[in-house]
């Protein structure tokens, strides 16, 4: 877990993103601290990510929802973080008007 935590606070460095579904009934409770959204994620050594870049979804909250409902979970976090990518780097939008 710890050069997972590392890898991941490393990455956050990039232009990426990672999304998790946890499939069957395990406990997600080590993916759910991966996601970051309770505290900063930090490597083992402390150094923190520079932004979120998880996304965890356990599958089973979804097995009786429509597909559509599952799909919006699972992306929804992801425009914030291109967003925040972009915004640390100082990247404006070429065209923010659409033609």
């Amino acid at each position: 877990m710890d050069e997972t935590r590392h890898a991941i606070v490393q990455a956050s460095k990039l232009p990426m993103s990672i999304i998790i579904i946890g499939v069957g009934n395990a406990d997600f409770a080590a993916m759910e601290f991966l996601d970051g959204d309770a505290s900063v994620l930090r490597s083992n050594t402390g150094e923190e990510a520079v932004r979120d870049i998880v996304q965890f979804v356990p599958f089973r909250d979804f097995r009786n929802a429509p597909k559509e409902t599952l799909a919006k979970s699972v992306l929804a976090e992801l425009p914030q973080q291109v967003t925040q990518y972009f915004k640390q780097r100082n990247l404006p939008p070429i065209n923010s008007v659409p033609e």
